[in-house]
């Protein structure tokens, strides 16, 4: 769905009468001054983390647990991001097309913690197995790809954000929910903390190190540093939605009925296509009750604009009831399902990304270079595709320092962030850049010049998967 930019009429809402999203004229209504005032600091810290989505939870242990006192604040009540509030609860590939378990650590752990009954996916054994029905099973789940079985479980995201907090409070971190970020401190091309708001009012906590994991840059966007936007807008890397649960779901009968009746699938979606707006298919869940909309996604939209961000919403939820009906009544396994649940979270998949002192370009990430800053390695696209070396060069602002970036939006093209966007590769950066936060804020050193070997080496102790290139 593109977006136009034709006028409001004020009695027809956000849509016209062709039912095309119309963004409202913004402006001209000249502004208002907001009186100076004093902002009380409400605490001090060594590393503030901002948001408590995957890397911002994964970057907050890391370095508490290297001693340092960490503050991390998030805007909803839950941690885990859109890997929970967002129920982006497929757990994208953690193995290489070995069946190698790439994104280790923190995330390791946290997956390792969930009880039986909160993940479902292959086992260990299987993992790399090219047999050819193993993948075609665990393909309908999406755990195998080009006919290799990977670690790509389903969770149940109430479980995670147990176990997020659990590890959270496990690391004397101080959490502070319903708490939103709002503007960074920076003095002398320093960040030094932040102003959060929250019904408490307005307050500012210093720190010697920010971690800006807010998935949209907010913080080093306001520090000055530079982003970019580009990707093509019908690419579903551009896509925003609210994902949704149905339950009453007979998962075992829906796939049995596709396997017997493959020119009735067929036709089944054909007809959906024809019958609703915005058709798509779900995924299997971690029970097989269970099943998750990850859409319809919708193009043309953008998550940092309320007025896109509020229209996104509606439609979601009015694609989730034409779905409803339509599975209901022609989709064997359906015809009790219910919605369980329509995620807290607004999916988005793209906003800024940093121009930092490295960046991850499509060309480095194909060449199977380690480079020498490696902090992690993620899966490649495709099994003729070597592992990738995640640099720390891209976790760097290019001119602010005492701050890290880590998540969605580190320094990488368009291409590049279609993989490190995943929920896994968020696991990873936030780790590395956790860790450099403790190792700036104990050692005075700001984190462009701490010494890469002394990271990395926290990183390995820490269980990462940090490998050594080779000299040139």
């Amino acid at each position: 769905m593109a977006v136009s930019d034709g006028n409001f009429a004020p009695d027809k809402g956000v849509f016209n009468p062709s039912g095309e999203f119309q963004r409202r004229k913004r402006g001209g209504l000249g502004t208002v001054q907001e009186p100076a005032r004093d902002i009380p600091v409400f605490a001090t810290t060594d590393v503030l983390v901002v948001g408590g989505g995957p890397a911002g939870t994964t970057a907050a242990i890391s370095a508490a647990r290297l001693g340092a006192d960490v503050i991390l604040a998030e805007r909803y009540n839950h941690l885990g991001g859109l890997s929970t509030g967002g129920l982006v609860i497929w757990i994208d590939r953690m193995t290489n097309w070995n069946g190698e378990l790439l994104i280790r650590g923190v995330a390791e752990e946290m997956l390792d913690r969930l009880p039986k009954d909160a993940i479902y996916g292959p086992s260990k054994d299987q993992w790399g197995s090219r047999d050819e029905e193993q993948a075609r099973q665990w393909a309908r789940r999406h755990s195998a790809f080009h006919g290799t079985v990977t670690h790509a479980p389903m969770i149940d995201p109430e479980w995670l954000k147990l176990e997020s907090l659990n590890m959270v409070l496990g690391a004397n971190i101080e959490l502070l929910l319903h708490s939103w970020v709002a503007a960074p401190l920076v003095e002398d091309g320093k960040t030094v903390g932040a102003i959060l708001e929250s019904k408490q009012g307005r307050m500012a906590v210093k720190a010697k190190v920010v971690v800006d994991t807010s998935g949209d840059g907010d913080i080093f966007s306001q520090s000055g540093e530079g982003f970019e936007g580009d990707i093509d807008d019908d690419d579903i890397h551009h896509c925003a939605n609210t994902a949704s649960l149905l339950s009453g779901v007979d998962v075992k009968k829906w796939f049995a009925w596709q396997d017997a009746n493959p020119d009735l699938y067929k036709d089944f979606m054909r007809r959906g296509r024809e019958q609703t707006k915005h058709f798509i298919l779900p995924f299997a869940g971690w029970r097989n009750d269970v099943v998750v909309f990850m859409g319809p996604r919708f193009s043309g939209f953008d998550v940092l604009n309320v007025d896109d961000l509020t229209t996104l919403e509606i439609l979601s939820r009015e694609s989730l009831v034409e779905l409803l009906g339509y599975y209901r009544d022609n989709a064997p396994g359906f015809e009790d399902a219910w919605i369980m649940l329509t995620a807290p979270q607004l999916g988005a998949r793209h906003s800024r990304r940093l121009v930092g002192a490295g960046k991850m370009t499509g060309p480095g990430t194909k060449s199977g270079q380690v480079f020498a800053d490696e902090i992690g390695v993620s899966p490649s696209l495709s099994p003729n595709i070597p592992d990738v070396s995640v640099p720390y060069g891209a976790l760097l602002p290019a001119r602010t320092d005492n701050l890290l970036v880590a998540g969605r939006h580190i320094s990488t093209d368009a291409q590049t962030h279609t993989f490190m966007r995943e929920i896994p590769q968020c696991w990873l950066t936030g780790h590395a850049a956790g860790v450099a936060a403790a190792l700036s804020a104990g050692s005075n050193a700001v984190p462009r010049d701490l010494a890469i070997g002394d990271l990395q080496s926290a990183l390995r102790k820490q269980g990462a998967l940090v490998r050594t290139a080779e000299p040139s």
